[in-house]
């Protein structure tokens, strides 16, 4: 086998051990809370040692830096490739990406109580704050600039694109909220209902 082959087998099982390792954190939070999640839990969680965790980590601090960037990486890649596929006007695509956050791939429990516990840290904890900053900005300049577009193209009066970004945001927060804390009377189609409600209801010409 030639070196550079050999080089990349590691890479790639470095990569996934990582990987498992972020996995695992996931699921330790969503049942404990960060304050709960120890090195030895997610280890016990992987199946692995708690020697692995400390070689690719270090410490607990790195460890939920990096599974907190690749949770927001992974919605941020789904993001983005919706809204490169879905259709050509600003309408098709605000709905496209209303309705991805809705999706199972996005709105998953475990996924929701990491994306909870990390903004419940994040004034206590400035590299939360900024990483989720970050993000939760770049999908409000996103849904803001779609919500113009309609506005301008409808003609719509007396209605501000950002009070309906914020409206948006807070109404896409009080779904995974309700389906994190109520998995059992949650229903994603309701869900769906009411989103689509609200879009008739604010750009009708757009949303009949």
């Amino acid at each position: 086998m030639a070196v550079a082959e050999v080089k990349s087998n590691r890479t790639a099982s470095k990569e996934a051990r990582r990987q498992q390792l972020i996995q695992a954190t996931i699921k330790c939070i969503s049942k404990r809370g960060i304050g709960g999640t120890t090195m030895s839990e997610v280890a016990s969680e992987a199946g692995l040692s708690q020697g692995i965790v400390n070689l690719h980590f270090k410490s607990k601090d790195n460890l939920l830096n990096e599974t907190l960037r690749w949770v927001a990486e992974e919605y941020k890649s789904q993001f983005e490739k919706t809204l490169e596929k879905s259709g050509p006007g600003p309408e098709d695509k605000l709905l496209a990406l209303m309705e991805l956050d809705l999706r199972p791939s996005v709105c998953d429990r475990h996924k929701l109580a990491v994306w909870f516990a990390f903004w419940g840290e994040a004034k206590a904890v400035p590299t939360y704050q900024r990483m989720c900053d970050a993000y939760d900005r770049e999908y409000d300049e996103v849904i803001g600039r779609l919500c113009e577009q309609i506005i301008k193209d409808g003609g719509y009066q007396a209605i501000d694109a950002r009070t309906v970004t914020e409206a948006l945001s807070s109404m896409t927060d009080g779904l995974w909220l309700s389906c994190l804390i109520s998995p059992k009377s949650w229903d994603r189609q309701i869900a769906r209902d009411a989103v689509h409600g609200y879009l008739r209801a604010v750009f009708p010409k757009h949303f009949e």
